[in-house]
Formats: C-alpha cells, structure tokens, sequence
C-alpha cells in the first residue's frame, strides 16, 4: 500500500509557501522589508515561513 502522506505535506508546504508571497506582497511594508521577507521565506523554506506568521505579519 502506497504512502501518500509525504507528497501531500509537499502540497500543503507549497500552498502554505504561495499564500505568504502573495500575503507579504499585499502587505503594507516598505520595499526593502517585502524584499526581505521574500527571501527569508524563499531560503529557509519551513523556518522562514514559521518566521513569518509567528513575527512578520503583525497586527
């Protein structure tokens, strides 16, 4: 019997990894903290993203 748990947590990491784009994109900071974020998000792929929702987003 296949796994199917692997490639599934794949799809949830790369939907999770979209919205924080297109969140920080959206977002109201300035070019330079938008650029950073993006790549924080794009070099630590799990931890930049916990990172973020945890520090980043703010209120």
């Amino acid at each position: 019997m296949p796994n199917y748990s692997y490639p599934l947590l794949g799809l949830l990491h790369l939907i999770v990894w979209i919205w924080a784009i297109v969140d920080i994109l959206k977002s109201g900071k300035s070019v330079g903290e938008k650029l950073l974020w993006i790549l924080v998000v794009l070099l630590l792929p799990l931890i930049g993203l916990i990172l973020y929702i945890l520090i980043g987003r703010g209120k």
